[in-house]
């Protein structure tokens, strides 16, 4: 929500907004952010060993790949292996039948 002076909801002006990338854009090589997404999902997992917690700690070395020369993965593919794997969750599992 935009503030009268021109800020979003997050305090930045509309001059800071960026535009999400083009799903089908590719990534340069950047082992340092590659290196603090990991640490971050590293870190998320150490403090707390919910499933939630290693849903996001995966989801942000998904996207750590995008920074991996050579890796073969995209926006699209991150959002739907996600997807997928809440909705698995949300089924109970892989197989909610056993127990």
């Amino acid at each position: 929500m935009a503030g009268e002076d021109g800020d979003d909801a997050a305090g930045n002006g509309d001059d800071d907004w960026q535009m999400a990338p083009d799903a089908e854009a590719t990534f340069p090589e950047d082992a340092p952010k590659r290196e603090t997404l990991r640490e971050v999902a590293d870190e998320i997992r150490a403090r707390d060993d919910s499933s939630e917690a290693a849903q996001i700690g995966a989801f942000l070395y998904r996207v750590s790949d995008l920074y991996k020369e050579g890796e073969e993965t995209s926006i699209p593919e991150i959002y739907m292996n996600m997807r997928h794997i809440l909705e698995v969750r949300e089924q109970g599992g892989l197989n909610p039948d056993e127990e």
